[in-house]
């Protein structure tokens, strides 16, 4: 549970506000109210579906790792040098395996963010190779960026998972996972992230979070306790790493959301249709990998697809063809049953009204196509290049107010007001009855970072933009972090031994 400072209305004294209880909401569980929205027919999902299959069976895909050849042709796919074709009785048997609905465990109990259809996540930005803010400006993603941005994450229960944001350039490769993951498990209680860059470094991340937790070997293989991003390599390929991931997670009992990245006119065909067969093609071959690696493993469905600027081939997102490629995926996922990822995402390069723009209209595309899950919801610039810390900030803005539209809205005796309606006759106002008084400190939404004052109001408190408003309070929510309640001293010093003792070894060195 979260409080929400009351709102602040013109004439209100400070005084009053300060004494008045808070507003408490619960964005930790969050269930879409809303009707998926479609954008295909019946009858053309299932051609979707029909042609996708088309493609794994005289097509094939291309699969890097000779132990997921290997899994794949045991299981009857013709299988020619690095090349796997899938009949449609393959893949029907392996989704018919993959569980509808699961829950992953975060540090303390109520973390645990439960995944299927309706059910509702948002992820921070992820991915990128820089962060920038407007104290410090852009630069290289290092382990202090990691650990602000996952003390940030941790701050707002509408970000229920953790992400990949950035990553910790200023450490070595073979070592970079145990410093990324200490950060995880050590600044927040969240559900963790995980790459999938080699077996080593993955059994590294497991040993280190289930050991954390005070898990047995047993205990964690039986629940999800963390998860992975799976991105094929579009047009029709799953390299080493992400086969590898695919094999690994399965194995250990933790999912794997399935995601090809297709970008109409550059990786995947230039028509939204044509971008959704590819894509489906590609996640069934990666679901069905997870299936025969470990059938009834936990996986997810997932799509990450927009558009091109075809003037430059540059990535462009916040598009109506993204959001109707978010709203085919959602038919796709519900076609499968799974539990599906679905993204935001802007090209803007800086946090202004485009970026804003661009956001919201994908985020709230992905809102209504159904997604379970929706990454890069807060925070992403520059179609993935960078991590804003003050975009980071005004998105929850947006986040919030999609969570918010999540909770219940009571219509009941009281909430119907007869009695204020009653009480306020015709021509005044409900400012100063009862019902109002009992229920104005609670009754609204509570602003992150946007300013409701007057133009005289704000002018006089400096003018400041929703972008430097964005700075102080990300600095404030740095400033004033606390480890959550699951990190003892018994388990820091373990955690920091084990990293310790494998630094010594020589690490583990990511696969390519």
């Amino acid at each position: 549970m979260q409080e929400q400072a009351p709102p602040m209305r013109r004439g209100r004294k400070r005084a009053l506000a300060d004494t008045t209880p808070r507003r408490t909401v619960n964005y930790r569980q969050l269930r879409n109210p809303f009707t998926p929205q479609n954008v295909f027919s019946e009858d053309e999902v299932a051609e979707l579906h029909a042609t996708s299959l088309r493609v794994l069976r005289e097509l094939g895909i291309k699969v890097l790792l000779p132990e997921a050849r290997d899994l794949f042709a045991a299981a009857g796919a013709r299988v020619v040098d690095d090349m796997v074709y899938l009949d449609a009785d393959i893949v029907d048997a392996a989704l018919a395996t993959a569980p509808k609905s699961f829950t992953i465990h975060g540090g303390t109990a109520p973390r645990e963010v439960v995944m299927e259809l309706g059910t509702l996540s948002f992820q921070s930005g992820a991915g990128a190779p820089n962060v920038t803010d407007l104290k410090r400006g852009r630069r290289p993603g290092a382990l202090r960026d990691v650990e602000e941005l996952t003390q940030m994450v941790q701050h707002f229960d509408a970000i229920q998972m953790l992400s990949p944001g950035v990553e910790p350039q200023d450490i070595a490769p073979e070592v970079r996972h145990y410093a990324f993951t200490k950060a995880q498990l050590t600044l927040s209680d969240k559900v963790p992230f995980v790459f999938s860059r080699g077996s080593e470094q993955v059994r590294d991340c497991f040993e280190m979070i289930r050991a954390f937790r005070d898990l047995s070997k047993a205990e964690f293989r039986a629940k999800p306790h963390c998860y992975t991003i799976i991105n094929t390599n579009s047009p029709r390929q799953i390299d080493i790493p992400m086969a590898q991931g695919l094999i690994d997670f399965a194995r250990y009992g933790q999912p794997s959301v399935v995601t090809p990245f297709c970008l109409m006119g550059a990786m995947a065909p230039v028509t939204v249709a044509g971008a959704l067969v590819l894509s489906h093609a590609e996640a069934m071959a990666a679901i069905t990998l997870t299936q025969l690696a470990n059938p009834g493993a936990p996986v997810m469905y997932g799509s990450f697809s927009s558009n091109v600027d075809m003037k430059s081939g540059a990535p462009a997102f916040g598009t109506p063809e993204q959001v109707k490629a978010s709203l085919g995926t959602g038919q796709m996922a519900r076609h499968l049953g799974l539990p599906w990822r679905n993204a935001a995402g802007c090209a803007a390069n800086i946090n202004d009204a485009q970026a804003a723009h661009e956001t919201e209209i994908s985020a709230w595309g992905a809102l209504m196509a159904g997604a379970t899950v929706i990454i890069h919801a807060a925070g992403w610039l520059e179609g993935g290049l960078s991590v804003s810390y003050e975009k980071f900030i005004t998105d929850m803005e947006m986040v919030q107010v999609m969570a918010e539209l999540c909770t219940p809205t009571a219509a009941n005796e009281a909430t119907m007001a007869f009695e204020a309606l009653k009480e306020v006759q015709p021509g005044g106002h409900f400012f100063g009855c009862a019902h109002t008084m009992e229920r104005y400190a609670s009754a609204f939404y509570a602003p992150v970072v946007a300013d409701w004052s007057n133009f005289g109001t704000w002018t006089e408190r400096g003018a400041l933009d929703a972008s430097t408003r964005a700075t102080a309070l990300w600095q404030e929510i740095v400033a004033t972090h606390k480890p959550p309640a699951n990190v003892t001293p018994e388990r820091l010093r373990a955690l920091n031994a084990f990293i310790a003792a494998r630094t010594a070894e020589g690490g583990a060195f990511p696969v390519s």
